[in-house]
């Protein structure tokens, strides 16, 4: 287990923050050892949030080419096919992934092959589960083609707490399944467009773990 790079500036925003707290309660309050053991327990809470957050588990993932590997932790909350016009323009299977604030938020590429499309939309911060989220919040859209022409979209959405979302690849580069592709802070959603003869290995409200869980096989 490891502290994952992108929490680097909150860790470091976290612990002067946690200094100025305890500071100004041995100020204030020197002679009240219970108000003293009250900031040393939330100083402990808060960085403990912050570490955990920012985990990032070792993995072995085991590459398959005839796989759709889930893209990050979380729950499965949506299985429908849906009409994916952004990009593709054509009838898809989604497959949307929950990710609460206490999952592990770094993201992996769920096929290996070609990042043919890559776009980051700004936008709204509605809450992660709303149905206006996929489209109208803060969002990337990225397209992984292999080398028999399957392709599969998959859209990384900011929720209500999220105000970052980073993105490693670049249009053209050669990617490699369970590869980390980006990270996004506090509680999100990925959606995966896979095409519509790829068999669904999951079900609705099932636990997934990024890199691990296959998500569908390619026909």
């Amino acid at each position: 287990m490891t502290f994952h790079k992108e929490g680097y500036p909150t860790l470091a925003f976290i612990i002067i923050v946690i200094s100025i707290i305890n500071a100004i309660t041995h100020f204030l309050f020197g002679e009240y050892s219970l108000v003293i053991g009250f900031g040393y327990i939330l100083s402990t809470f808060l960085f403990i949030v912050v570490v955990q957050f920012f985990r990032k588990p070792s993995k072995t993932i085991e590459i398959n080419g005839n796989q759709i590997l889930s893209p990050c932790d979380g729950k499965i909350v949506v299985i429908e096919e849906v009409l994916e016009d952004e990009v593709l323009n054509e009838k898809r299977r989604q497959i949307s992934i929950f990710m609460s604030p206490i999952n592990v938020h770094n993201n992996l590429y769920p096929i290996g092959g070609k990042l043919n499309f890559y776009k980051y939309h700004p936008g709204k911060f509605l809450v992660a589960w709303h149905p206006k989220s996929s489209t109208e919040n803060e969002r990337t859209t990225a397209v992984v083609e292999d080398s028999k022409g399957r392709s599969v979209l998959f859209r990384r959405i900011a929720g209500a707490l999220a105000r970052r979302i980073v993105f490693y690849g670049q249009e053209g580069d050669a990617v490699t399944q369970g590869e980390e592709c980006g990270f996004i802070k506090f509680g999100s959603r990925v959606d995966l467009f896979i095409p519509l003869d790829a068999k669904v290995k999951i079900n609705l409200e099932e636990k997934v773990v990024g890199g691990k869980t296959v998500i569908a096989e390619f026909s």
